[in-house]
C-alpha cells in the first residue's frame, strides 16, 4: 500500500525572474510590477563602493525611481543596523524596499519593509507569527549563492555579545525576486565554497528535518543538491564560469525553498555559536561542522542519505549503509576540493572553548528539534571535539 500523504503547506516568495544581466535593467522591471517610487536599496558598504549596484541605480534613474542607498549592513547585524536603516527609509519616505547582497542584507530588507507601516515595537515581533497587518513591496535580488534568503520569510538579528533572535512571519517573504547570476560573478573563492555548502547544508538539513518535512520540499532539496554539488568546484576555480555561477545561485535558491518549509537542524545550531563568539561567517561554520553531524546523524538519516547518494554520485545496488557512508565521503571530499577550511583549529576556535559552544548550542531548541538524532550537550562537545 502507498505510503498517504501528510497534510503540509509549502510558502515561498510571490515571483521570481531569473535573468543573467537582469540587474541592468531593474528599473524597468520595477516600473512594471510597481506603481511605488520612493525606492530604499538596503546593501552594504563593500558591494556599494565596488561599484555592484551602479547599473541598477542608473537603470532606476532612467525609470523615474528616487533611490535612497542605505549601505551599513554588516554580518550578523545587531538591532541598531535595523533600527537605522528604518530611520533612514522614513526619512527619505521610502514606499518599496529593495535588498541587494547577501543573506544580511536582504534579511534587514525584509523588516525594514514591514517597519517602515507598522507601529509594532521590535521586541513584539521576535518569534513566529507575531508580524501583524502589511509592509511595502519588497524586492530580493541576492549577490550570493548560499543563504537563500530572498525565499525565506526569517530574519536573524544579533540583540547582544553572542546572542541571536528570529523573527518569522508570512509578511516577510518578498513581492519579487531577481536571481542574477552574473551578480555574483565577483565573489572570492573562499566565499564562494563557504556559501555554496551553506547552501548544500540547507538541502541536506531540509531533506532530512524531523517536522516538516514533506514530498514539494523533498523535490526542491534533491534538485538543489544536485545543482549545487555539480556546479562547486568550477565556481571555486573559475569566478566567471557562467554556467557555475547560475547553476549555484537556482541551487541556493531551491534549498532556501526547501528550508523555509522543512527546517534545518543540529549543523545550524552548532553553528550559531562560533558566528556569535568567534564572528566568523555563518556559511563557514556550517561548513565545519557538516561532516561531523552526517556522520552522528547516521544511525536515523541512513535512508535518506542513500537517497542524496542517487542524487550526487549516481543509482547503485549497495546497501543503505554503504551508500548513506558514500554521501557522507562524497560531501567531505566535495569540501576539501573547494577550498573551504575544514577544522575549528584552522580559523582560531581554542580548544578550551569547546565546552562553553556546546553550552550555548544546547539552547537553539528550535533547531534542535528537527534533527533526526536527538543532541545532547555531551554529543555537542563530541561533535565540536570531532570538529576541532
Amino acid at each position: 500500500m502507498t505510503d498517504l500523504i501528510k497534510p503540509f503547506s509549502f510558502d515561498t516568495p510571490g515571483s521570481m525572474l531569473v535573468e543573467w544581466g537582469g540587474a541592468a535593467r531593474i528599473g524597468e522591471l520595477l516600473s512594471g510590477w510597481f506603481g511605488a517610487r520612493n525606492l530604499l536599496i538596503v546593501t552594504d558598504k563593500f558591494l556599494h563602493q565596488a561599484g555592484v549596484l551602479d547599473r541598477a541605480k542608473a537603470s532606476l534613474a532612467a525609470a523615474g525611481f528616487s533611490v535612497t542607498v542605505f549601505d551599513d549592513v554588516v554580518a550578523d547585524p545587531p538591532e541598531a543596523v535595523l533600527m537605522a536603516c528604518v530611520e533612514q527609509g522614513k526619512a527619505a519616505n521610502a514606499d518599496i524596499v529593495m535588498g541587494l547582497g547577501g543573506g544580511s542584507s536582504m534579511d534587514i530588507a525584509k523588516l525594514v519593509a514591514v517597519m517602515l507601516v507598522s507601529e509594532q515595537p521590535l521586541a513584539d515581533l521576535y518569534g513566529i507569527g507575531k508580524v501583524q497587518g502589511t509592509r511595502v513591496p519588497l524586492v530580493q535580488v541576492p549577490t550570493t549563492a548560499g543563504t537563500g534568503s530572498e525565499v525565506t520569510n526569517i530574519t536573524i538579528l544579533t540583540t547582544g555579545e553572542t546572542t541571536k533572535m528570529g523573527v518569522v512571519s508570512h509578511q516577510l517573504y518578498a513581492d519579487r525576486v531577481l536571481l542574477d547570476a552574473e551578480l555574483t560573478v565577483g565573489l572570492p573563492p573562499v566565499q564562494t565554497a563557504a556559501t555554496g555548502i551553506d547552501a548544500m547544508v540547507h538541502a541536506i538539513e531540509a531533506y532530512t528535518s524531523r517536522h516538516r518535512k514533506n514530498p514539494l520540499s523533498d523535490i526542491f532539496a534533491r534538485e538543489a543538491l544536485r545543482l549545487l554539488a555539480t556546479h562547486l568546484v568550477a565556481a571555486c576555480t573559475d569566478g566567471a564560469d557562467r554556467a557555475a555561477r547560475e547553476g549555484m545561485l537556482i541551487g541556493a535558491n531551491f534549498a532556501g525553498q526547501a528550508f523555509s518549509n522543512s527546517p534545518v537542524a543540529a549543523v545550524h545550531a552548532l553553528a550559531y555559536p562560533l558566528g556569535g563568539h568567534f564572528h566568523l561567517p555563518h556559511g563557514l561554520t556550517n561548513a565545519l561542522m557538516l561532516g561531523p553531524v552526517l556522520r552522528f546523524n547516521m544511525r536515523a538519516a541512513a535512508p535518506l542519505y542513500a537517497e542524496l547518494a542517487d542524487v550526487v554520485i549516481g543509482p547503485s545496488e549497495e546497501g543503505v549503509q554503504a551508500r548513506s557512508a558514500a554521501f557522507v565521503a562524497f560531501m567531505e571530499e566535495l569540501m576539501d576540493r573547494s577550498g573551504a577550511p575544514r577544522r575549528l583549529r584552522d580559523v582560531d576556535v581554542p580548544e578550551d572553548s569547546l565546552p562553553m559552544l556546546a553550552r550555548d548550542a544546547m539552547l537553539q531548541t528550535r533547531l534542535l528539534v528537527n534533527n533526526p538524532v536527538e543532541v545532547t550537550e555531551a554529543d555537542a562537545l563530541r561533535l565540536y571535539r570531532e570538529a576541532f
